[in-house]
């Protein structure tokens, strides 16, 4: 067996973790970090022109509220739920594609990638497609490895597929080709903390997202969410200190507004999380207005 079944298997087998546990529980996203990170996700819907935003991976719907009072429309779609065939709209990924299991690949001493077995020891050789995707995106020597992307290439690249008039929008921690972990990024979390990805369905099991892969699988464009967030409004200034004398109420929700945003911008953190912006053809100019060059 290779990891990437185990892997699927721990999380969404008949006992898996998303079976039992509320994600919320065990890991905190933008989502939960501040309701500013949805009214930014409002406010580029109406930049494309949607009404209607679908929320894949929705959790306990905690973006969906948010968008709902912004007077959007939301589908959201979680495990046992289908797919439309086609969407419209925004269609927004948050923290989804890093638990999409993926192959797991070591290369041995003479340089040959093998894919790596449930208990991490090295299996067959890599080849076909994976072995395409590891020489393009994902480069290795003796003794390193990695996270095989094709598998979230594709399923990202089959939600985009059917967006007939919309916009998608991926949102994932991650990395590019100059900063490849030579170890890989393989980890667990459990109780808001991380700890060794056990393969039993006690913990969430993830991996960061090979964002560069992702883009071009999609003609999607990269930006950071530092960025993204920047351009739709969200700014970690603090308000002036007079307002705490003149208007205490007021200045203690802008501040407080502040330091969410500042979590949300952080360079360290969320801040350098990659967003992959995608659109349909009859949507391709659509975009401009959150994404200038």
């Amino acid at each position: 067996m290779t990891y990437r079944t185990a892997w699927q298997h721990a999380l969404y087998g008949a006992d898996g973790f998303y079976r039992r546990e509320r994600p919320a529980a065990h890991f905190r996203t933008s989502v939960h970090a501040s309701e500013l990170f949805g009214r930014a996700i409002a406010r580029l819907a109406r930049q494309v022109g949607a009404d209607q935003v679908t929320d894949i991976g929705a959790g306990s719907g905690e973006l969906g509220r948010v968008l709902r009072a912004e007077g959007l429309q939301v589908l959201e779609i979680e495990l046992d739920d289908q797919l439309p065939d086609r969407l419209t709209g925004l269609v927004v990924a948050n923290e989804w594609l890093d638990n999409v299991p993926c192959e797991l690949a070591e290369w041995d001493e003479d340089g040959v990638p093998h894919y790596l077995t449930a208990d991490l020891t090295p299996g067959a050789v890599v080849e076909g497609n994976d072995l395409d995707w590891l020489q393009r995106w994902w480069p290795g020597e003796p003794g390193d490895r990695a996270e095989i992307g094709l598998a979230r290439d594709e399923a990202w690249a089959a939600v985009v597929d059917r967006i007939q008039h919309g916009t998608a929008l991926a949102i994932d921690y991650g990395h590019v080709a100059d900063d490849r972990p030579p170890y890989g990024t393989l980890t667990g979390f459990r109780d808001g903390r991380e700890c060794a990805p056990v393969l039993d369905g006690t913990c969430d099991i993830t991996a960061h997202v090979a964002l560069d892969s992702l883009a071009a699988a999609v003609n999607g464009r990269l930006q950071t969410q530092r960025e993204a967030l920047t351009q739709l409004g969200v700014s970690a200034r603090r308000p002036p200190l007079d307002q705490a004398t003149s208007d205490p109420t007021s200045y203690l929700t802008a501040l407080s507004a502040a330091g969410e945003a500042a979590e949300l911008l952080d360079r360290t953190g969320l801040g350098a999380f990659g967003w992959v912006l995608s659109h349909s053809p009859a949507s391709s100019g659509a975009v401009s207005v959150v994404y200038r060059e």
